[in-house]
């Protein structure tokens, strides 16, 4: 199937102290270059991210387009937008379009997976790649240029593609949900996702400098509170902050870890759960919910 691909490559990576995912070393090669090889066989390929020192220092292939969401961390949504356009004012015209994240090391186990869904379908808008778990992952997908465009045009003429989520772009899309082998989908947003993974990171004393500075941090506002003897278990804060901001939007992540500690206090202070109880049941049902609203969303529209 003729195609070309949009690579996303921005992101703040907060929680990896601003350490640029596409150059996170896998396997003897960034994840960015392995991306681009999960791409092969496109007709143009654009990254849509920084400039080449902060995608890994590495130069891309010359053929290789680059575009830059407006505003700069705008979101996925956003970087789609840019990628597209990039594609088009190139005159790059294909009918199918491969939306690919670069912090999925092993996402080429996917693709082809996406490619013979739509073989097999014909009339569809796209494939969505699922994870063994269920997880429905946009940006392992494969969609129509012509739908996508159409999506994009209808958003940036309403409320914009700023910090927008994925799920409700793609919403109105008849898409299907496409099992990938186990792995595909799995992404890098901690220190620890990256530990799994075997992934490789030099700077190693920089990481551990950030997550003492968030240790430190957390220590200094629990005693502001005169909350010296609660404990918080700052990675699964984080964690469940990222959740949010894939799930809903990115201003979502402190706004869902905000309610969920009010509401972790309130049961506290009412005697229903202890300190670490309280925080876990709130922490685990902001996650559960701000998936489950990503999917409702996509659903209902």
């Amino acid at each position: 199937m003729e195609f070309n691909a949009v690579i996303l490559a921005g992101g703040r990576a907060t929680r990896l102290g601003g350490v640029p995912k596409p150059s996170l070393m896998y396997d003897g090669g960034t994840l960015l270059s392995r991306a681009l090889q999960a791409a092969r066989g496109a007709s143009a390929v654009v990254v849509v991210g920084p400039d080449a020192s902060g995608t890994g220092g590495e130069p891309l292939p010359v053929e290789v387009l680059r575009a830059r969401e407006e505003p700069a961390f705008a979101g996925p949504a956003a970087a789609i937008a840019a990628g597209l356009a990039a594609m088009k004012d190139n005159g790059n015209n294909a009918p199918w379009t491969l939306v690919l994240a670069c912090d999925m090391p092993h996402v080429s186990l996917g693709v082809s997976f996406l490619w013979k869904a739509l073989e097999a379908h014909a009339g569809v808008d796209g494939a969505m790649a699922v994870s063994a778990d269920g997880r429905k992952q946009p940006l392992l997908g494969a969609y129509s240029t012509s739908a996508l465009e159409r999506e994009v045009a209808q958003a940036s003429e309403g409320s914009g593609l700023t910090n927008a989520s994925v799920f409700r772009l793609l919403a109105r899309l008849n898409l299907l949900d496409v099992a990938v082998p186990p792995g595909s989908t799995d992404d890098v947003d901690t220190w620890e996702d990256a530990a799994a993974l075997g992934i490789d990171y030099k700077l190693e004393a920089d990481v551990k400098s950030q997550e003492e500075t968030l240790e430190e941090w957390c220590r200094t506002l629990l005693q502001a509170f005169e909350l010296e003897g609660v404990e918080v278990d700052v990675n699964e804060v984080l964690a469940v902050a990222g959740v949010a901001a894939h799930s809903v939007v990115r201003p979502a992540a402190p706004l869902t870890t905000f309610i969920a500690g009010y509401a972790a206090g309130m049961a506290r202070g009412i005697g229903q759960a202890s300190d670490d109880a309280s925080m876990n049941a709130a922490l685990e049902l902001a996650r559960k919910v701000a998936k489950e609203y990503s999917e409702s969303e996509a659903d209902a529209e």
